[in-house]
């Protein structure tokens, strides 16, 4: 210890002190420290104290909310046991169904339920023995919230009132309401509203379903087909009665119901969760068709003689080739394509299609240029009613004759024209022969020999890292014999970066070429979304040029239906269809072309 003197008195102070007075000063990084534990430090604080306040202030809002339930049921014990009920409510009475007060400050909201029990002590209404006056009691259900306040909590109160004397036979009746989803489970908290215009006083209540989906009110007015009864709740579908003779409903399947006397009217309404569906039009390459148009229809209708559907719209995808339907009920539905532009080369999944319940479906629409006369085969298996791919179908009428497989289409360039290609080597002509790739002549006009020329293709987008290569065929596939035997060849490349372009040939090496129209490409490029191919083109024979007329590949992917395929421009008459898959046995049909759009389903048997 270091020790101080004066005349006065001395003071110690620790050798710690002195090394901390020999410091020069704090460093950025403890000034930044020192702020931060003082900023969490005050800020603890000042949550802490403001989640008091909160508190403090909920705590009296449920005492004043308390309050007003309080006022509100002594009004109720004083009110004659016949006024004990909602003003357009069973039973009705002198009570609002909704009403709003204001109390210390607040503004509260007040729904008020009101119900006849039917005590089983004495008999149930419709059961053994039969309860002629099954209004024993009532109950009251009292929910209070504060309009005005945030983080407010509703209150429920509820209590029950029963009359002073016994009660006596009554003319009134009773209508259950039961609710189910679509696996037959009740539905709790469903939202049901009662109508009727006919009695006096008028009608008009809403109320909830219980834990099994059944709302039962006790002693309603005798009143025939006309309790309008409507059901909901947020999330769901929704249904209802309807008055008969409407005229755009004149049959109703469910009409308004009847109320007799002494007798249970028990009716029931089936809701569930609200799906999405997703309308997608688009080309084989999963290029987007915009604003086509379709037609939905459910498969439930709500009357008969004439069927009026539940559900039908006109609709159109937008410039991205979607439409989004939201809040579909769960059903089976047929889309129609109301586009005469285009022609419908198969559906993913296959319409009808059946939506169920909290589900989002796409259904992709595979379109192309309308052309007279087409016919859409679709395959199935004939027992599950699956898709059968890759089967080949055949049609023939006297001469004619076509064949195409489910679950291919082909990929079709044939002009190069005007710089519709990547790169060249230089001496190849694309202009002077339209849609033929050929040799430049020289400047003495003839053609350079024993050099390969070469043209690179523009990218080809097939839509998808699924995209299955079948084949590549060209045209002509034979070139004149003058210009030697390997006069045009062929590579490919595809990849997934639209970056990364190895060019190669059959065996997947880069010194291998396709020189055979018709070959097989699957091995080594599927898989891929991008292609390109690289067409090189020598000759032996200065005055011969080999050419290129066009060139195909065959291609599946997620945008080509996998168990249909289209034959267009077909003339019209009487088609024998053949259909050949592995595992199953030959399938035939017959169909008669007699306009613009026919569709023929052939069912296989394995």
């Amino acid at each position: 210890m270091n020790r101080t003197k004066n005349s006065n008195f001395k003071i110690l102070i620790p050798n710690s002190l002195f090394l901390i007075r020999e410091r020069r000063g704090f460093t950025l990084i403890d000034v930044l420290v020192s702020v931060g534990i003082l900023v969490i430090l005050f800020g603890g604080i000042y949550m802490i104290y403001f989640s008091v306040l909160d508190v403090i202030a909920n705590l009296e809002l449920r005492a004043a909310a308390t309050s007003v339930l309080n006022k509100e049921v002594e009004v109720i014990r004083n009110m004659r046991y016949e006024d004990v009920g909602t003003v357009g409510g069973v039973p009705t009475g002198l009570i609002p169904q909704t009403k709003t007060t204001n109390f210390d400050n607040a503004q509260f909201s007040i729904k008020t339920i009101i119900r006849n029990i039917d005590d089983p002590f004495d008999g149930v209404v419709g059961g053994s023995p039969n309860d002629t006056a099954p209004a024993d009691y009532k109950l009251v259900e009292m929910e209070i919230d504060c309009v005005s306040c945030q983080k407010f909590v509703p209150l429920i109160f509820t209590t029950t009132v029963a009359p002073k004397s016994l009660e006596s036979a009554t003319n009134d009746g009773s209508l259950f309401i039961n609710v189910f989803d679509a696996g037959g489970v009740g539905v709790d908290e469903a939202v049901v509203r009662v109508t009727n215009n006919i009695v006096a006083p008028t009608i008009d209540l809403t109320d909830a379903t219980n834990v099994n989906g059944v709302l039962q009110l006790v002693g309603v007015p005798t009143s025939t087909q006309s309790y309008r009864i409507e059901v909901s709740k947020a999330g769901y579908s929704s249904e209802r009665t309807y008055a008969l003779g409407d005229p755009e409903n004149p049959n109703p399947s469910k009409p308004d119901a009847t109320v007799a006397a002494q007798t249970v009217t028990s009716i029931s309404f089936v809701i569930d969760r609200l799906s999405t569906l997703n309308l997608i039009s688009s080309g084989f390459r999963c290029e987007a068709i915009p604003d086509v148009g379709f037609s939905v229809a459910g498969n439930k209708i709500i009357g008969t003689g004439p069927d009026v559907l539940k559900f039908s719209t006109t609709t159109a995808t937008n410039a991205q080739g979607l439409k989004i339907l939201n809040g579909v009920e769960w059903d089976t539905y047929s889309i129609l394509m109301t586009d005469s532009s285009y022609d419908i080369y198969g559906t993913t999944p296959f319409v009808p299609i059946t939506i169920n319940p909290s589900s989002t479906v796409d259904l992709r629409f595979t379109l192309v240029p309308t052309d007279p006369r087409a016919l859409l085969v679709t395959v199935k298996d004939a027992v599950t009613g699956a898709a059968v791919s890759n089967a080949t179908v055949g049609i023939s009428s006297g001469v004619f004759s076509d064949s195409a497989v489910t679950g291919r289409v082909v990929y079709k360039d044939s002009d190069w024209s005007s710089g519709q290609y990547s790169n060249t080597s230089g001496v190849i002509d694309v202009d002077g022969v339209p849609g033929s790739i050929r040799l430049a002549v020289n400047a003495s006009g003839t053609y350079d020999t024993g050099v390969a020329s070469w043209l690179e293709s523009e990218t080809v987008d097939f839509g998808s890292v699924s995209t299955t290569y079948y084949e590549v065929t060209w045209s002509p596939a034979s070139q004149p014999v003058s210009t030697g035997s390997e006069s045009l060849r062929l590579q490919i490349a595809t990849n997934n970066d639209n970056a990364t372009w190895d060019y190669v040939g059959p065996d997947g090496t880069a010194g291998a070429y396709y020189t055979v129209s018709r070959t097989d490409i699957s091995a080594g490029q599927s898989s891929k979304r991008y292609l390109r191919y690289k067409v090189y083109l020598s000759t032996e024979d200065e005055n011969e040029t080999p050419s290129l007329n066009d060139i195909d590949f065959k291609f599946g992917g997620v945008c080509v239906p996998t168990a249909q395929t289209v034959f267009q421009d077909l003339s019209l008459g009487t088609y024998d269809i053949t259909v050949d898959a592995s595992g199953y046995t030959q399938g035939t049909s017959t169909v008669s072309v007699s306009g613009n759009w026919q569709t023929a389903e052939i069912l296989l048997s394995q």
